[in-house]
């Protein structure tokens, strides 16, 4: 791609990316959660890759319905030599398969030569049949082409499931990028806001000692304090760097990479955009379904073809036995030329002794399928099971972070009245300090509460298997 090219469509994925809430005091752009998961959606190649699966089926469709497609066949053989003409053969055949082990055919057939066999003699215009051939027992009622049609039917039905569940785990994974993002920008801003604190307050403990107000040493920890505060800082800062790295492996544009840009910022408060952008809004408990779920469509759909297998290898045991039967006539123009009279026929029948690969093959696509079956069984109580712990424990942290506030509003109380009383000379530097870090501890403690609850809500929409429809 050309350098310029390149440059004007990652400065166009910047501008999308900043999709852009601007504020009047700070030149800052927030990202959304339901922008930044509905580009992963269209952009990412996992989920690119996971379309490529619908036309994956519907091509082995295809290719199974070929198995049906009428078929023209020309056989021609001749043979010459000093100057005799030994035989002359033309042997064509239209042949229309059907979807039972029937066959519809026409043929003509002309021959000529000295030394064609008395059964090969002809009229001299050639010979027109029309007729049937089929398989009576063995591939009558399910055959190889009738079977490879039903199995491809549902393994297109099985990628559509299939890629539901691959752009539902992308999602979830780009979702997982941007809570971790959200608490390594709140924890920098967090450490920002106290080191801002520590340092307005080291300035007036500096003039105060100055003035001989306070002693000279209570400097000394008032820049204790400051250095503190600005290594949380530069620690959070360089997990922030990491964690926008680690969102940046989701943003694509028209299949280039786009790097987070330093002014975008997450939305502070997603938690409404979250479960309306997963479709989670609204679902309690007993309105989830198993029978919808996508994994058990594709594990049910695998149980199907793997059915139709089953019953062709049981139809394998029956005998081959195949009839043919053909009107022949030398005037095919004629409709009431076809009559009983003239007709070529014949009847052919096979069938092995003991049937022991027949009987192993049985054997084994039964294997095949019970082994299904216990994974689809096993499956279903697993989803269930899962869905049902994470909703307890969506319930459980709904009081948690109602207790981590609480929590927070409290040390900030405590510390607010600790700086009243060191302003009136009734305490000191380091309880205000040591209040300050309980309460740098409890904001840490909320952005990670918060931070479990999101990640419980994505696994709850990975557990349902949802894609998105809105994105």
């Amino acid at each position: 791609m050309p350098q310029r090219n390149r440059s004007q469509l990652l400065f166009f994925a910047l501008l999308i990316f900043a999709t852009c809430t601007f504020y009047a005091q700070q030149d800052v752009s927030v990202l959304g959660f339901k922008e930044y998961l509905g580009y992963v959606k269209k952009y990412h190649p996992i989920a690119k890759q996971a379309q490529l699966n619908i036309a994956i089926g519907q091509a082995n469709l295809m290719k199974a319905r070929g198995g049906f497609d009428p078929k023209v066949e020309v056989d021609y053989d001749t043979k010459e030599f000093k100057g005799t003409e030994y035989w002359d053969r033309l042997n064509t055949t239209f042949k229309i398969p059907t979807w039972f082990g029937i066959e519809l055919k026409g043929n003509y057939q002309q021959r000529e030569g000295t030394y064609l066999n008395p059964d090969e003699t002809l009229p001299d215009d050639g010979l027109y049949s029309a007729g049937v051939s089929m398989s009576v027992l063995q591939g009558f009622w399910i055959n190889e082409r009738m079977a490879t049609l039903k199995r491809a039917k549902f393994f297109r039905e099985q990628t559509k499931a299939e890629q539901d569940l691959q752009v539902n785990q992308v999602l979830y994974n780009a979702s997982l990028a941007y809570f971790d993002w959200l608490r390594a920008f709140k924890d920098a801003e967090v450490y920002r806001d106290f080191l801002q604190n520590a340092e307005t307050r080291f300035q007036g403990v500096k003039e105060s000692a100055m003035a001989g107000e306070v002693a000279m040493i209570d400097t000394v920890e008032a820049k204790i304090a400051v250095r503190n505060r600005d290594l949380g800082y530069q620690q959070a800062k360089v997990k922030l760097m990491k964690k926008s790295l680690e969102l940046s492996n989701y943003l694509w544009i028209e299949d280039v990479p786009v790097e987070l840009q330093p002014g975008v910022r997450p939305n502070l408060e997603p938690e409404m955009d979250i479960n309306s952008t997963l479709e989670i809004e609204g679902m309690p408990l007993d309105s989830f379904s198993l029978a919808s779920h996508p994994k058990l469509l594709s594990l049910n759909y695998k149980i199907e073809g793997l059915t139709v297998d089953k019953r062709l290898k049981a139809n394998k045991l029956l005998p081959k036995l195949k009839a043919e039967y053909n009107f022949i006539t030398e005037t095919p123009e004629f409709i009431n030329s076809f009559v009983t009279e003239n007709y070529k026929a014949g009847l052919s029948f096979q069938m092995p002794i003991f049937l022991r690969k027949e009987r192993g093959d049985l054997k084994l696509a039964k294997f095949k399928l019970r082994d299904a079956e216990y994974e689809r069984d096993n499956a279903e109580v697993e989803i269930q099971n899962k869905v049902i712990a994470i909703y307890n424990e969506l319930d459980s942290f709904t009081q948690q972070n109602q207790l981590i506030r609480d929590i927070v509003n409290d040390y900030s109380t405590m510390l607010t009245a600790e700086e009243r009383k060191f302003s009136f000379g009734e305490s000191s530097l380091f309880l205000i300090n040591s209040r300050e870090s309980k309460l740098i501890d409890a904001y840490l403690k909320q952005n990670e509460m918060q931070n479990k609850f999101f990640h419980t809500k994505a696994m709850l929409f990975k557990s349902l298997a949802i894609n998105p429809k809105a994105l």
